[in-house]
């Protein structure tokens, strides 16, 4: 290998792609598999013809490295490469367009040349929205294709600093399940990046209050509020748990009551969002199956979906009242939909009526509180929400009596005057 040649940079090492430096970059960062990169470039072949230039276009190529939408030597040569640096890529066939060619311009088992200058790159984002709020970058590439799935139980390594100053505010080892990280103070930005993790990564988050402690912070660890933070995460190893789908009626019953006994642990110790996310689980499992006839249930499991779902309902609407006004929506929603299992549970009919009261709705409240009645005359809270009902409705009218006099007053008034103004012309 001469020096004009370059540097076999594949793993392998058969020469397949080699590098020859031009201009050396800057720093000591790379791009990684999901950067976005821009790059400017130009394609020859070995006999110095052009086939393609983004200098000639004057505009420079951006694609996602290390996700297969590029011929395999660039993903491996761009992943090399520093910010500002200029190389030269000579591609073998089996590492450019292999012994098809790319018609007209490159013919078959065509080894190519290009002159590749890496303008920069923006690095991988995680977040749901795409709005930056989890950024990462890829240190040690892992092993396998395989990611954690909600549930899995986690093994992570992570060193959590803040940002700007870069002050190291955690260090540890911890295990726990994917979505259930808040119970060992694991913020929503690394539970969703884990989500595309591969065992062993190690790869570095750059995280925006809004997935990381939000307005809160976090006194315990040292996060003031609203501080982006950055952690170094290393998945050391996952035990992934069985998808929903491949789960049979008798194991989506069993799933669900571990669920719902989590859900309500979590509502004791006043984790609320936890909880929610546990009891949600629960319909989600059995939402689907009592009806389907692709699916048939055996007679325990008629008896035991029904109730675990009616269950479940109760307690989201319970939640839901703990939480703001605008909340109570989604305890009315919870609650209607318990009582599809039973039109007369007490409970259901109380939060229901709980529910629509704080939503402003006297009148529907006060039908829920009289049927609570109905059924348990002695009921005392429900008596009480009905005198609450009739004072609110009452109130009500005389405030409507009042506008509408008002109304009155000042349409009368109008008329006067317009009659007034008649009778002087």
């Amino acid at each position: 290998m001469t020096v004009d040649e370059g540097v076999d940079i594949t793993k392998v090492g058969d020469r397949g792609v080699l590098k020859r430096i031009i201009k050396e970059g800057t720093g000591t960062d790379t791009p990684n598999v999901g950067c976005s990169v821009s790059v400017h470039y130009t394609g020859t072949l070995v006999d110095g013809t052009k086939f393609d230039s983004s200098r000639d276009r004057n505009q420079p190529f951006e694609f996602n490295v290390g996700k297969g939408t590029v011929i395999k030597a660039w993903d491996i040569g761009i992943m090399t490469m520093k910010k500002g640096e200029v190389c030269v890529l000579t591609c073998a066939p089996e590492y450019a367009y292999g012994a098809a060619g790319s018609k007209p311009t490159i013919p078959p088992n065509a080894t190519l040349k290009f002159e590749i200058e890496m303008i920069g790159w923006k690095e991988e984002d995680l977040s749901p929205g795409n709005n930056k709020g989890i950024l990462r970058h890829i240190i040690e590439q892992g092993s396998g294709t395989d990611n954690p799935n909600d549930g899995s139980y986690v093994t992570v390594e992570l060193e959590g600093r803040l940002l700007p100053e870069g002050k190291t505010f955690d260090t540890r080892t911890v295990s726990f399940h994917l979505g259930e990280g808040s119970e060992h103070k694991i913020c929503d930005g690394i539970e969703i990046a884990l989500d595309k993790f591969v065992k062993n990564e190690k790869s570095r988050l750059t995280i925006q209050p809004k997935y990381a402690f939000k307005s809160e912070g976090d006194a315990e660890l040292g996060v003031p509020p609203n501080t982006a933070v950055e952690y170094i995460v290393k998945l050391i190893k996952f035990e992934n748990t069985k998808q929903d789908w491949l789960l049979d009626p008798s194991e989506k019953i069993e799933q669900s009551k571990i669920s719902k006994e989590k859900g309500t642990n979590y509502f004791k110790a006043g984790k609320l969002q936890l909880a929610i996310k546990m009891y949600k689980r629960v319909v989600s499992l059995l939402e689907n199956i009592i009806d389907n006839v692709n699916e048939p249930l055996l007679v325990q499991e008629k008896k035991e979906a029904p109730e675990l779902l009616l269950s479940v309902h109760l307690n989201l609407a319970l939640v839901y009242l703990k939480l703001t006004p605008i909340d109570y929506f989604e305890a009315k929603d919870h609650a209607v939909k318990a009582l599809k299992y039973d039109e007369k549970n007490v409970k259901g009919l109380f939060r229901k009526g709980q529910a629509v009261l704080g939503l402003g709705d006297a009148e529907e409240a006060l039908k829920a509180f009289e049927k609570v009645l109905e059924i348990e005359p002695q009921n005392k809270a429900a008596a009480n929400q009905v005198l609450v009902c009739k004072t609110t409705i009452r109130k009500q009218k005389q405030t409507e009596k009042q506008m509408y006099a008002n109304m009155f007053d000042k349409f009368a008034k109008h008329d006067t005057e317009v009659t007034d103004g008649k009778d002087k012309s």
